[in-house]
Order: structure tokens, then sequence, then C-alpha cells
């Protein structure tokens, strides 16, 4: 989530980079549907840090099979820590192997590697690189404030092909473009001992060095610096791991760690048990372009959070695009709206009559069409949300609950899509939705 309060949804705009999309949907909006691949990853990475946690350098190495039903003749990464600066880049690749590389295209976020043999469906390779990663002066989720460095985005991570192509959407300035299968991480990084390096995964630490693994994510983040840190657990017996900036309140950090604690719990009771057994919550008191931030097992924060925090939207993430993933850039909604409505279930806020009658644009629209609508973000976050507070109130409090428990069961680890959820919603009920959905601007 980029730098949005929560309710007011006031969002910061960036300058977009160009490049051409590939959709989900043909061209007659009917949504297209194949196998996925490069599926069943591995990330191996090994990294070493320079003195002040500023700059990594290392190697890694991705195994993946071709989970697709044609032969696949080349890979995508995609260098999403590259989008601010293109091709000044922050991310740099070296000495390929498993393949060769062209020059990186989409403002230097899209690495095209063709494999050295085609692969069959069903086969297994892989793919490595020489990498050196930068933090840029800026207090960003790839980016420095003061002695603490943030990497979130900066490791490169496999695009998608399906029967649309290759997925090489680009950031366009404002939300998250971002659309990964699930993998394993063996992440290890050398630092310096007196670095705190909180990251996703369950990590372990010893005389300068940090392993992490995490199972089934869809991306890998960490942070460096002389963090303070603290270590508790939800009442349910997930590890809750707070670092945070030697700006952060001890009032703050309690706070963040309450809100944590019972937003964990819920969503687990709700709509599945949280599976990665631990989350760390990094605080610091300013970004530049958002108040929180989330990847899988890891949320950046703004501390002291303002009125409504943003922690609990952050870990409601963690189901909407980390466990039950989407493609970000063509259905936005499917993570922003589930992470509004689920924190405002969470606090017993059903949104009475918040539905804003007739909209000008489809919640269901791309990040393409977004990045030309001022406001955009209200029909994504707010008016999404208020829809399934609506559809709700169609269903019933128990059948919709029990819906969603569903839905994220059958998407567990998986990719959701619009096709998908609507069905599941038709499926709670005798009632035809036909309407309800063109009432509610869900194309």
């Amino acid at each position: 989530m980029r730098r949005i309060v929560l309710l007011g949804l006031v969002l910061a705009g960036l300058t977009a980079p160009t490049a051409v999309a590939v959709s989900n949907h043909s061209a007659d909006g009917r949504e297209l549907t194949a196998a996925r691949t490069p599926g069943q990853a591995s990330y191996d990475v090994r990294l070493t840090a320079n003195a002040t946690g500023v700059t990594w350098t290392g190697r890694e190495k991705i195994s993946f099979t071709n989970t697709g039903d044609s032969p696949l003749r080349e890979v995508y990464l995609r260098l999403w820590g590259n989008t601010w600066d293109g091709c000044k880049a922050p991310v740099k690749l070296s000495r390929f192997e498993g393949g060769t590389a062209a020059a990186p295209t989409v403002n230097c976020t899209a690495q095209k590697i063709t494999l050295t043999k085609p692969l069959r469906p069903g086969q297994r390779s892989a793919v490595a690189f020489d990498l050196t990663l930068t933090a840029p002066q800026r207090a960003e989720r790839f980016g420095r404030s003061g002695k603490y460095s943030f990497f979130g985005n900066a490791l490169p991570v496999l695009a998608v092909r399906d029967q649309a192509g290759w997925h090489l959407e680009p950031d366009v300035g404002i939300g998250e473009s971002y659309y990964t299968l699930a993998a394993d991480f063996t992440v290890r990084l050398d630092h310096p001992a007196g670095l705190a390096v909180p990251a996703t995964g369950t990590s372990t630490t010893s005389r300068g060095t940090t392993i992490s693994k995490a199972k089934q994510v869809r991306d890998f983040a960490w942070a460096a610096g002389p963090f303070k840190q603290a270590t508790t657990k939800s009442p349910g017996g997930i590890t809750i791991r707070t670092a945070w900036t030697d700006v952060v309140t001890a009032a703050a950090v309690k706070d963040a760690q309450t809100r944590a604690a019972a937003a964990i719990d819920d969503f687990g009771r709700r709509f599945g048990t949280y599976p990665y057994g631990e989350v760390d919550l990094v605080l610091n008191d300013n970004w530049e372009s958002f108040y929180g931030m989330e990847y899988p097992g890891f949320v950046l924060l703004i501390a002291p959070p303002n009125e409504e925090g943003p922690v609990v939207h952050e870990l409601a993430h963690q189901w909407f695009y980390g466990i039950v993933g989407n493609n970000e850039y063509a259905d936005p909604w499917l993570d922003e709206s589930f992470a509004v409505y689920a924190s405002y279930i969470h606090t017993g806020d059903n949104q009475p009559d918040c539905w804003p009658g007739r909209l000008d644009h489809l919640i269901t629209s791309d990040m393409g069409h977004w990045k030309t609508v001022p406001g955009w973000s209200a029909y994504v976050y707010s008016y999404g949300a208020c829809m399934l507070h609506d559809l709700e109130r169609t269903l019933g409090t128990k059948p919709m609950a029990a819906m969603l428990k569903a839905y994220t069961k059958a998407n567990w680890y998986g990719v959701a899509t619009p096709r998908a959820f609507k069905a599941a919603a038709q499926a709670a009920t005798t009632k035809d939705l036909t309407q309800f959905w063109k009432d509610h601007a869900i194309g």
C-alpha cells in the first residue's frame, strides 16, 4: 500500500514510467485463463553487506519448473527496485548462468533471459546471476533513512507467463503492479555484527550472519541498521518481531505490537491460520510515499501511527495478495478492497449506508486506467470495501464469513481472479447477483 490515510484515502502520486502492458482479459473483456509459469520456484540468495548495510553484493539462483502447457524458451526477471531510477539501476545484475541476458526493458524493471535450451512442460531448470543492491537516498521501501536501509521490492523475482503472455506491466507510480507466484526463499545475509537485519521468513542470526527461510511467499524483503528490537507473541502463538528506528517512541512500538497481535489472530480465525509462524514489523517515523507497505511476513510502518493505524491494514494484506495472490496491475481491488474490508470487520464497523451511488468508473479497472483518474484510490480502497459490506448485507453475515473463508482456502498460495471471487459469492446464495455486480461497478 502506497501513501494512504485509511478512511481518508489520500494518495501521493509519483511520475509514471511508460510501457506496454499485457492484460488478463481478451479484447471482448473475457477473462483469460491458462497454466501460469514458471512455477514451483526456489530462490537461493547469498548477499554480503558493506559496513553500513546500504550496499549488498552476492549471487542469486532461481530454480523453477515449466508449469505451463508449452515450451519455455525464456524467463523474465522483475527488477522493481529500479522503478524510481530507471536505468540508473540501483539493482545491477551480471555474470548470468543458465541463459543469455538481453538489455533490460520497461524502464529497466524487466530483464529477459533466453534459456540455454527450451524447457518442456514439467521440466525443471535454473538461472543464476551476480547482483548488487544499493539502497537509494530516500525514505522509501527500497531506500534509506539516516542509518537505516530498507530492501522492499529490491530482490529480482520471476515474472509470470499465462495465456495472455508474459506479464511485464509497469509500475505506474501509484498503487502496486506486482504479480508473482508463491515460491520458497532461502536467503543468507552476511553483515556487520552491529547491524540488525529483520527479514521475511523465519530468521536466525549468529556472528553477523542472518539466515532467513520462507516457504510459499511471493517476495522477500529485509532492512538493515542499528534497530532496537523486541519479540512478543500473539495469544494465538504467532511470533511478532518488532524493529524500530531510534526516533520511534515506546508508545508507538507498544501500540503496533498490540494491534498486530489482535489482528493476526483475528484474521487467522476469519480467513485461515497465518501459515508463516512469525511476522516482522519495521517502524520508522517518516516515509516519503507511504504510511505502510506489506511484504510476506514483513511490513514497513509509519510511527507514531495515525488515528486508525496502518498495521491492521498491512497485516490484512498477508492474506490478500500474500496468501491469496492476484495480478495487482490488472485487479488491484482484489487485494486493496479486501484489506480495507478486513480492517473494518476486525473493528466491528460494518459501514452502514456507505455506498456513494452510481460510480463513474468500474472498481475492477486496472492500474493503466487508474493512473489517469484523480482520486482513483477511493474506488479501489473505499468503494471496493463498501461493495463487500453491501455483499455481506445481501448474503448475510454468516454466509459472507463462510464464503470468504472458503474462497481463501480455494486460492491458498494461488492466484485469485475476479471470476473466481464472483463465482464464490454466487455459490453462497440462491439470489442472482448479476444486478448486484452491475449496481456496484464490478465488471
